[in-house]
């Protein structure tokens, strides 16, 4: 059950890690973009700490490594402490994942990262490439023996069915993950769902559940069928640790604030009106561009970031 901190924002259990998080997570993205100053996004990062909100959001390769550099500023002074710091590597490779990690280290400039995820699973061919003996699985659990890290997880936005597959490579690699971020939002119930078919295994297997893409980057907003609180509150409804939405402004921030306090679980009523409004636009993928296009895959506009294919694989190629 959630629980509430005196500050009023919600605190949910992060899967069988038993760690408690806030139910809203600060976006890492937003923080680094050209419209946000790096005075507004230190600000964004510390109230959002001082109100309540333990989880921060990042990636290594966001924003050329800007958000994790402010994030690092803004976490200064005692507020590394107050979070629960999460950011995300796209190596594949044991070596370019042990590399990316220690300059998000360094960015954050902090000793120890609370949870790494393997970055954007879109590829059916990415779960055996990390958890190749060359792969990036390798370079974490030495990172986490180490200190380093402490938790282990995996993010995606594509396919619900590649989240399975990285999942049961795990299982075959005696390995399970502390977390999975994916889309849950007002439309994909309807389309390619991860709702339906990733979600019920988080559950089962206690998996911390990180939900991103609420509103899809504004994208689902411009269906003009619900409110960006009615995107929230749907998440927050599902059986999420964390939502993660990302702000680039203390209008957003408060209203992202807002939502989480005044949540109350919502009746099956109002769960099925919101996803009746939503059905004839979500059918197709029209509003979920990160299912249907390339135009959110980092990691295919960069292939280099993937690192090298293993050594095995590289000895089998016909010369």
């Amino acid at each position: 059950m959630p629980e509430k901190a005196a500050n009023a924002i919600p605190r949910r259990v992060l899967g069988k890690t038993g760690e408690k998080v806030s139910a809203i997570g600060l976006g890492g993205w937003h923080l680094g973009l050209p419209t946000v100053d790096e005075q507004l996004s230190l600000r964004l990062v510390r109230t959002a700490i001082d109100r309540g909100v333990n989880f921060m959001d990042n990636s290594w390769d966001y924003n050329e490594g800007t958000s994790e550099i402010r994030m690092g500023k803004a976490l200064r002074d005692g507020y590394r402490e107050k979070a629960f710091l999460m950011t995300k590597i796209d190596g594949r490779s044991k070596n370019e994942a042990a590399r990316q990690l220690e300059e998000s280290l360094r960015r954050l400039q902090t000793d120890h990262i609370d949870l790494i995820q393997h970055h954007e699973i879109i590829r059916f061919e990415d779960p055996h490439r990390i958890f190749d003996n060359e792969g990036a699985n390798a370079a974490l659990l030495e990172a986490r023996k180490a200190g380093k890290l402490r938790y282990i997880g995996f993010t995606g936005h594509k396919d619900p069915h590649i989240h399975l597959h990285m999942l049961g490579v795990g299982r075959q690699h005696d390995f399970s993950f502390d977390t999975v971020q994916m889309p849950l939002n007002v439309m994909d119930a309807h389309y390619r769902s991860f709702e339906k078919l990733v979600l019920p295994e988080l559950v089962k297997q206690k998996i911390g559940v990180l939900g991103m893409k609420s509103m899809a980057n504004g994208i689902i907003l411009k269906s003009g069928t619900v409110t960006p609180v009615e995107c929230l509150r749907y998440a927050l409804n599902l059986p999420t640790s964390v939502v993660i939405t990302g702000c680039d402004s203390m209008k957003i921030l408060d209203q992202a604030l807002d939502a989480a306090r005044t949540f109350r679980k919502m009746s099956a009523a109002q769960v099925k009106a919101i996803l009746a409004k939503t059905k004839a636009a979500a059918a197709n993928g029209e509003f979920e561009l990160f299912k249907t296009t390339s135009i959110f895959d980092s990691t295919a506009e960069h292939p280099d970031w993937l690192g090298e294919e293993p050594t095995r694989v590289r000895e089998l190629m016909p010369t």
